[in-house]
């Protein structure tokens, strides 16, 4: 009876092993399918948002079509199709306008 205690000693140390090593492969599996691929559009649209100018069209994140006439250091103002101005932050802009319009006729 001693022996089969003995011989099962070694085998729940190599357990502990295994799932730490199971553990960090999922850690890698999530990085490099959810937390890069994310980092990576963040900061494509935060360069996105630092490159408008004045008279790009573009939609912000409440679905507002509006044209750049002013550009401030944290924010925009734009104008819709009726002559309203609206005043946006620079991190409520979801696109570019033109794009949205094309992917919608296809």
């Amino acid at each position: 009876m001693l022996t089969n205690t003995l011989l099962m000693a070694p085998q729940e140390g190599g357990s502990g092993y295994s799932s730490l090593i199971f553990l960090l492969l999922i850690m890698v599996v999530f990085y490099f399918f959810f937390i890069r691929p994310q980092a990576k559009k963040a900061k494509d649209m935060r360069k996105y948002r630092e490159a408008l100018k004045k008279g790009d069209k573009v939609v912000t994140i409440g679905g507002i079509h509006g044209k750049i006439i002013e550009v401030q250091e944290t924010t925009f103002t734009i104008e819709v199709e009726d002559g309203s101005r609206f005043r946006v932050e620079k991190s409520a802009i979801a696109g570019d306008s033109t794009e949205q319009l094309a992917n919608q006729q296809k």
